[in-house]
């Protein structure tokens, strides 16, 4: 897959606001920091990425190391068949589509599809978590209902749940032959198809945000498909760290599916050792910090809590690295908050960021 990177004229705009963006300086501890594993600008025979010439090079061997590991994808659908269940009307403005969405070959699933009522092209976002109400501001969990305050806001959103329902038994296609978080990332893709093929969408602007397990998996749904204008991920994790219980890459349901062993959920141990991708992934020196990169030149936002507090910077450092060798600043930012579960102050963050990228 080529590299598409964001059309001149939203480039020339995103440049030009750069210094403005808060939250993208590095902490003095933390600057020249750097996240052990393999680096971004070292190509796989050993040489560095010198100039931004080399980086495309670069750029196709790490999704091609990482889809070998992980499994390859197949063809990402067209155009999507999304089929209306229901319509109704919220806060007066706001159209809500209940959906049935073509998330891969043969197989389904439901969601929700908000329209504010502006006219013209949009900005979109697509919100995955664990269900779609919860995103949609239909059930009574508190501060992730990221697709109903975002289409407050202007935006339209997609939100769509788990395939299958259960995020830690997850259905895939018949055709899957990779891992689940990697599926997770090819959902990802054909949720960008579904939203650009929408009248009311602009496909230059469209981003990606999730929290938890959805933040996981719109990182690996933006890394892996440069399509996404931007993505926010909200603390999931943004490293391999076997110390932190809720970074459980390792876990079946994300990396670690074997065919040959299904290890006992929970922290890496001798009765519970690495499998699948993951375990091929930390032999090899791989980390996250690789997949950052793939963002380049787009921003990111890491809406960090318990799990990605302030030494992420050191994570982050390769791909403000990348960016620099683009010619590019204020791409990369983080929040800190102290606990897991998003916040007031945090949200109105993220909110604000895909305010500050996705509008003219």
């Amino acid at each position: 897959m080529k590299p598409l990177f964001l059309s001149s004229l939203l480039a020339a705009a995103l440049m030009a606001h750069a210094d403005e963006l808060p939250f993208t300086r590095v902490p003095a501890e933390f600057v020249g920091q750097f996240s052990p594993g393999k680096s971004p600008l070292v190509f796989n025979d050993g040489s560095p990425v010198k100039t931004a010439e080399d980086w495309p090079k670069r750029r196709a061997e790490i999704l091609a190391d990482w889809h070998a590991i992980m499994g390859a994808w197949p063809a990402v659908i067209d155009q999507p068949k999304m089929e209306v269940l229901e319509t109704t009307r919220r806060e007066g403005n706001i159209t809500q589509r209940k959906v049935r969405v073509e998330i891969a070959p043969g197989q389904t699933g439901d969601g929700y599809l908000l329209l504010p009522a502006n006219t013209g092209k949009r900005p979109a976002v697509f919100v995955p978590y664990y269900d779609p109400e919860t995103s949609a501001g239909l059930s009574e969990k508190p501060l992730r209902d990221f697709a109903w305050q975002l289409a407050r806001r202007g935006f339209v959103t997609l939100s769509i749940g788990s395939p299958g329902g259960d995020a830690r038994k997850p259905v895939l296609s018949a055709a899957a032959k990779y891992q689940p978080l990697s599926y997770l990332g090819y959902i990802s893709a054909n949720m960008w198809q579904a939203l650009a093929s929408l009248p009311e969408v602009d496909a230059h602007r469209i981003g990606i945000v999730g929290h938890s397990y959805g933040g996981k998996w719109s990182l690996f749904g933006s890394c892996l498909w440069d399509k996404y204008a931007c993505a926010v991920w909200s603390d999931p994790g943004i490293v391999f760290d076997e110390t932190r219980g809720s970074i459980n890459y390792q876990e079946p349901w994300y990396l670690g599916l074997d065919p040959a062993l299904t290890r006992k959920p929970g922290l890496v141990a001798a009765d519970s050792p690495r499998t699948g991708a993951y375990k091929t992934l930390i032999e090899q020196g791989h980390d996250l910090q690789e997949l950052h990169a793939l963002m380049a030149p787009r921003p990111f936002l890491v809406s960090g809590g318990a799990e990605d507090p302030p030494k992420r910077w050191a994570a982050l450092n390769h791909a403000i690295a990348v960016n620099q060798l683009l010619g590019v600043a204020s791409r990369v930012a983080m929040t800190n908050r102290e606990k897991h579960d998003p916040n007031e102050e945090s949200n109105e963050q993220i909110y604000r960021f895909f305010e500050y990228w996705l509008k003219p």
